[in-house]
């Protein structure tokens, strides 16, 4: 018992705004003190979720009620305690809650997109054969995408979804612009595919050359957006489950699975991989 109130606090100390980035959800508007959020138990246009920065701690102004991270994570995913410490402890080392820096420029940490076009730049070539994905197969997914971050200019391969923000991945970093959403590509088929993460759908893609002739995709981008697969599932006679095999991604397959006899988890397929890149990277093919 003392040892699960030890592990309790700890969790408790992990930032809230960082730990809802993971999560899929971004603030609307901060300040030094305070963000405000979407709620991200119900579709809202107008903010109503706080979180103190200086308390680490939140607050749903539609509901009347609030909390800490854990209650958090618990209420927005579905979980125990103890389901919900396993995945706050994944990032534990990186996301833990410090005294938030006061913000010099409204903007100032927020991505903004520059330019999009065709992937093309050398370095973005190298990073994708370093992941085992041949150019034209990221090719009838990605673009290069050219943003702004922190006063200083990047580019990275971009996924984009549904809501116009992208999904951006360089060898170096791994960010999103906002707003955040799932990306769901639309063939003309009544067979689905989800997966986590773009590189995931590019693995598919390089393994099985034409998927897109049989399948629809869904990249979910983050596993906070379930709700939404739930809701765009429905319209499938056939859905393969390709997400991670971490505590996380067997949480969110065995939740499909549930709620649609439709849904398989294909996942054996990397066994003993943490994703379908790993694999194939492992695999040297």
């Amino acid at each position: 018992m003392k040892r699960e109130r030890t592990t309790c606090e700890k969790a408790r100390n992990i930032c809230i705004v960082r730990t809802l980035a993971k999560l899929g959800h971004f603030p609307t508007k901060q300040s030094e003190k305070e963000a405000w959020f979407l709620s991200p138990f119900r579709s809202e246009t107008q903010a109503s979720f706080k979180v103190s920065k200086t308390k680490n701690r939140w607050f749903d102004h539609g509901e009347g009620i609030g909390g800490n991270v854990i209650d958090l994570v618990c209420r927005i995913t579905k979980s125990t305690v103890k389901e919900a410490l396993k995945i706050l402890n994944e990032d534990a080392p990186s996301f833990s809650f410090q005294q938030q820096p006061i913000f010099k420029a409204k903007n100032e940490n927020k991505i903004k997109v520059i330019e999009s076009k065709e992937l093309t730049h050398f370095a973005l070539r190298d990073y994708l054969e370093s992941r085992n994905i041949k150019l034209g197969t990221a090719l009838r997914l990605c673009k290069e995408v050219h943003y702004t971050f922190k006063g200083k200019k990047y580019f990275a391969i971009g996924l984009q979804n549904d809501s116009g923000g992208w999904e951006l991945r360089n060898k170096y970093q791994k960010n999103s612009s906002a707003p955040k959403d799932t990306t769901h590509i639309k063939n003309g088929n009544k067979k689905l595919i989800v997966t986590e993460g773009m590189f995931d759908m590019i693995t598919l893609l390089e393994e099985y050359q034409n998927m897109e002739n049989e399948y629809d995709f869904m990249i979910l981008n983050s596993t906070a957006f379930i709700e939404k697969a739930l809701v765009v599932i429905k319209a499938y006679k056939v859905i393969g489950l390709y997400l991670d095999n971490d505590f996380t991604g067997k949480k969110t397959a065995r939740i499909l699975m549930q709620q649609s006899s439709n849904c398989m988890d294909k996942s054996v397929l990397y066994k003993g991989y943490k994703d379908l890149n790993a694999w194939k990277q492992a695999m040297g093919h």
